[in-house]
């Protein structure tokens, strides 16, 4: 088995504890949790109470968004001429809830509505012309409405242009010089500091929803006064969670609500996804959604075609649903297995190049590794090794096409660009980008990506860091602690779940290593008169060290046994700092 525990670098948050403890009076909360908050930056209790208490009334006039007004204009004539009109959205579930949150929407309001997604093999991302020429193979509209993509699609706009066919974009995504000519780009990233900036592509289109009910009942339209935009709200949570945007401003009122709905009374795509994954009785939650309504509805369109999903999310036929539900679960199954054996293949080749001293960048790829799930392993592969990576998939020609994803510490773009020579092109953002690669030019480009990446992070510690946001007693660890915690959700990025540490426990009886090879490791931590059941998820190969323990971990409901129970799950842990044992 390995030495010791994954060699994190534990980081713990400044907090101004004067603060921190009037939080916890002034808002009743646990100090471990004001302590969150504190050094999160949240001060005022008026603020942070917001923050713990998001309203839909606090969402913005969506006519502050850019070009909205020409958007809305433009659609409710189309309403009322009886006008066709495509939604185009993606085939992600940004995409896929986005384009199935404004045909439904379109629809209660009157409109002649048809969705297309494009295939991720035959058309790759975004509106374009390729995919808009198979689009206008089933339906002749006279507007197109996109959704979660388009803002640089000047090829396609002018396409649809010259066929007679007006464009509105709807979007999030970050402009890469001047936006398509459509009739209307409504994208808040047009727009320096724009409050809504940080929202989902379903933000952007729950926003035109919104603009189009309120100008409908400003002008006393029947149908506008009959739509509930809140029976819409589980699409807008799935997709803003999935997205992984931050969690936080209207994101999070999105976000909160949506989950209510999603619990309280689900679209039936929604409560098919659930019950073809066993999930039942149970509080969905981001968890949920990150890990197991997103990668449904995204793994019909990372091998293909996303229409299934989006069926799924747009029927009320229970019989249909569970049909859909289950072909996602097959598609599903199909991904993660997929997935499993590039990853295997990928972690072996770049543990490898780290024992021998010089990978400060990773880029490794093998003909007919699928493109659809190169992205989620690229990311997997940082997040073990703390590196930026680049997995590529090579087809029979020996064109690679492959996922970027980097660190918090490197722009992935400004390496790219030192490597541009050798790509046929490539695009993204400073986390995240996509390349292609001829395969006679893989292995230059592989070095050169590692040199650029040398030049920036060599002398650094690239362990990567663990953040522990407060340091608790073992007997805090406990039920209240638990549910102190749904204070702060929903979580995610930009307002992540805390991680808590304990200090000088010990372990009540041998460990144990459970699962398939053994790979999860079961342990009983004990401090004084304090024990409590642990769990380590993919720890099993791991020997733990004698003594007393310092241990970095998340609070847990574990249903197994019927009751709901609190336990830690480990993220981390270490020979104790401290002479003195438990």
């Amino acid at each position: 088995m390995a030495d010791g525990f994954p060699r994190r670098r534990w980081f713990t948050p400044p907090v101004d504890e004067a603060l921190a403890a009037r939080l916890a009076r002034d808002l009743d909360l646990p100090l471990p949790i004001a302590t969150v908050l504190a050094a999160r930056g949240y001060a005022v209790a008026e603020e942070t109470e917001q923050f713990l208490n998001p309203r839909l009334g606090a969402l913005g006039d969506p006519f502050t968004m850019p070009n909205m007004q020409a958007a809305v204009d433009r659609i409710w004539r189309a309403i009322a001429g009886g006008e066709a009109v495509l939604v185009f959205g993606d085939y992600d579930v940004d995409g896929v809830c986005s384009t199935a949150l404004v045909t439904a929407v379109l629809r209660d309001l009157g409109a002649k509505v048809t969705p297309f997604l494009p295939n991720r093999l035959a058309h790759g991302y975004g509106f374009s012309a390729g995919a808009l020429t198979d689009a206008l193979a089933t339906v002749t509209p006279t507007l197109i409405i996109t959704v979660d993509c388009g803002t640089g699609s000047t090829e396609a706009v002018r396409a649809a242009a010259a066929a007679g066919i007006a464009v509105i974009v709807t979007d999030h995504h970050e402009p890469d010089g001047a936006p398509a000519p459509a009739l209307a780009v409504v994208n808040p990233k047009l727009v320096d500091g724009h409050p809504a900036s940080m929202l989902a592509g379903v933000g952007v289109a729950f926003k035109l929803c919104h603009a189009l009910i309120k100008a409908g009942m400003q002008a006393g339209r029947a149908a506008a006064s009959s739509v509930d935009l809140r029976e819409y709200l589980d699409l807008v949570a799935v997709a803003t969670i999935a997205d992984v945007v931050p969690l936080v401003g209207e994101n999070r009122i999105l976000a909160s609500h949506g989950l209510k709905r999603l619990n309280a009374t689900p679209r039936l795509g929604f409560r098919a996804i659930l019950d073809a994954a066993g999930v039942r009785n149970r509080v969905v939650d981001t968890y949920h959604v990150g890990f197991v309504i997103g990668p449904r509805l995204n793994a019909a369109g990372r091998l293909g075609d996303a229409s299934v999903a989006l069926d799924l999310l747009l029927t009320d036929d229970p019989a249909l649903a569970a049909r859909r539900a289950q072909a996602l679960e097959a598609a599903n199954r199909e991904r993660k297995s997929i997935e499993d054996e590039i990853r295997v293949e990928a972690e072996a080749e770049i543990a490898t190049a780290i024992a021998q001293g010089d990978c400060f960048g990773g880029v490794v790829g093998q003909p007919g590794w699928h493109i659809g799930t190169v992205g989620i392993v690229a990311s997997r592969l940082v997040g073990r090794f703390n590196r930026p990576t680049v997995v590529v998939g090579f087809d029979e020609e020996g064109r690679g096409r492959g996922s970027c994803r980097s660190t918090d510490t490197l722009d992935v773009l400004e390496v790219l660009q030192e490597c541009a020579d050798l790509l046929i092109k490539f695009g993204g953002h400073k986390m995240a980008a996509g390349v292609e690669v001829d395969a006679s030019k893989f292995g230059v480009f592989r070095e050169r990506f590692n040199a650029a990446c040398r030049s920036r992070l060599a002398g650094q510690d690239l362990r990567a860091r663990q953040t522990v946001d407060a340091w608790i007693g073992l007997e805090s660890a406990d039920k209240h602690m638990y549910m102190a915690l749904n204070r702060l959700r929903p979580m995610g990025t930009g307002n992540p779940e805390p991680y808590w540490g304990v200090r000088d426990v010990r372990l009540a009886g041998p460990p144990r290593r459970v699962g398939k090879d053994a790979r999860h490791l079961k342990l009983v931590v004990a401090k004084g008169a304090s024990q409590i059941q642990a769990v380590g998820f993919n720890l099993g190969e791991y020997e733990i060290p004698e003594g007393a323990l310092d241990v970095v971990f998340q609070l847990r409901e574990n249903w197994y046994s019927g009751a709901g129970s609190v336990e830690l799950e480990i993220a981390d842990l270490r020979k104790s700092a401290s002479k003195k044992c438990c």
